[in-house]
């Protein structure tokens, strides 16, 4: 009952609180989007596969936030953004200035909110891949 499961459903929804606040303020969420991109650049020898996991979800938020991309749940947006402010935040379960052990904390909720979503990101990778091939060279 109180597995790890319980421990990442209690603090995505201590998060996802604070991530309604940046659904429909896509300034806002660009500034988030940012400061979690140059603390993933920072720390993508420690992050490891959970880096490339992470790009996915900034992938996702901001092609949503450009109107790109809108077939996604709310509440799925609103777990992705809430896994990212975990991310950021310095003061988590494993506080982030704990060297080594402080960015473990925020792979599991990147991991765990990967399978709780996977449905969805799936079909938004199907989506960047066709946008991807589809691209015309000349429009860079």
């Amino acid at each position: 009952m109180f597995g790890k499961n319980f421990f990442f459903e209690k603090e995505q929804q201590v998060y996802n609180k604070e991530a309604r606040n940046y659904i429909d303020n896509p300034k806002k969420t660009l500034g988030l989007l940012n400061k979690a991109i140059r603390m993933a650049n920072d720390r993508k020898e420690i992050l490891g596969e959970a880096r490339e996991k992470l790009q996915l979800f900034f992938d996702l938020i901001k092609a949503y936030s450009k109107g790109e991309y809108k077939d996604v749940s709310n509440g799925t947006i609103v777990t992705v953004i809430g896994a990212i402010l975990y991310f950021v935040s310095p003061l988590d379960f494993v506080p982030d200035f704990i060297i080594g052990l402080g960015i473990i904390d925020d792979a599991a909720v990147i991991g765990y909110t990967l399978k709780k979503i996977s449905k969805e990101l799936e079909g938004f990778q199907r989506w960047k891949n066709l946008s991807e091939n589809n691209k015309n060279p000349l429009d860079l």
